[in-house]
């Protein structure tokens, strides 16, 4: 089969995995990148189109005629038009739970990020500790999490990984889904977005991103937060209204953003967010831990052989 992966740099970016099993699958090309206007001439021959972030929209679909399966290596598919992938009869398939654990570890990097100020401390260490007047010195405000409210919007499994953390720092942890009568976990609190809002110290979202949660956060669920708040989102970057939480932290409204996402990759030079107070920002690198991206490639090339073989791949949409 003849199979072309638009954007492969962003499984391997390090060259630290061995993508020559893909060549097991079929006749494969892979592009590093592949601008939008590209799609359609790199990949009009290919029964199967792998991509992360190359969108397939409807009018892109209608133009392979020979398409018969899309992998996204990923676990989000909103760049593709299920719609229109189905009703040419096309299979669509992603990769799930393959990032959980990492994606759990960078919540809590971002939250440690405001309590121990490890690298803000070390930045300092030749030049004011060596001259301090005492053994020690520190510039913020320590703070433990032992005792502090985890408030985690979206109970799926990233959700409930970064529960589990939370726990384990003693903190009290709320959670809000959409069924709250089922689904929950030992030591959790199921309740409102609301209660979320007004009673957490922070509050990380783990929601996909639907028409419904589109600004889920803005100047209003921000005006129910504690001043001493602290949002961290690793989900997706349209959550939030980034002009609204700009103007939350700016004005001291609440503490604090720990932000791996934002509703355009990469940002305009003009988004708020990039010169907001009091903002940690990394460049949507909570899914690419090493062992995450094996799964991935592994979760991948699993969906393929089984569409391959006539089954029903654990990934299809």
């Amino acid at each position: 089969m003849k199979i072309v992966f638009l954007d492969a740099y962003t499984l391997n970016p390090l060259n630290d995995l061995d993508l020559s099993v893909l060549n097991t699958l079929g006749d494969i090309t892979l592009f590093d990148r592949t601008p939008i206007d590209q799609i359609v001439e790199r990949a009009k021959d290919a029964e199967i189109i792998l991509t992360n972030k190359c969108p397939l929209s409807a009018q892109t679909i209608k133009q392979l005629p020979n398409l018969k399966y899309i992998g996204v290596t990923a676990t989000g598919y909103n760049i593709i038009d299920i719609e229109a992938a189905k009703s040419q009869g096309i299979m669509v398939a992603n990769v799930r739970g393959y990032s959980s654990a990492a994606v759990a570890q960078l919540v809590f990097s971002l939250i440690l990020g405001f309590t121990n100020r490890v690298a803000e401390h070390a930045e300092h260490i030749d030049k004011t500790w060596p001259s301090a007047a005492d053994w020690c010195f520190y510039h913020y405000p320590l703070v433990e999490l032992e005792g502090k409210t985890l408030g985690i919007i979206g109970l799926g499994d990233i959700g409930k990984k970064v529960a589990n953390i939370g726990l384990g720092f003693g903190m009290k942890v709320l959670a809000n889904k959409r069924d709250l009568s089922s689904g929950g976990m030992t030591g959790v609190e199921l309740c409102t977005q609301e209660k979320i809002l007004q009673e957490s110290d922070y509050i990380s979202l783990h929601c996909p991103l639907t028409p419904e949660n589109q600004n889920l956060i803005n100047k209003q669920t921000l005006d129910l937060m504690k001043p001493s708040a602290i949002l961290i989102n690793t989900s997706r970057g349209g959550l939030i209204h980034e002009q609204d939480l700009a103007d939350a932290l700016n004005n001291g409204r609440i503490a604090g953003a720990g932000l791996d996402v934002l509703s355009a990759e990469p940002p305009a030079a003009s988004n708020p967010l990039l010169t907001a107070k009091n903002t940690i920002i990394t460049p949507h690198i909570a899914w690419a831990g090493v062992n995450a991206r094996k799964d991935l490639l592994k979760g991948v090339v699993e969906n393929i052989v089984d569409f391959q073989r006539g089954k029903t791949p654990k990934g299809k949409i």
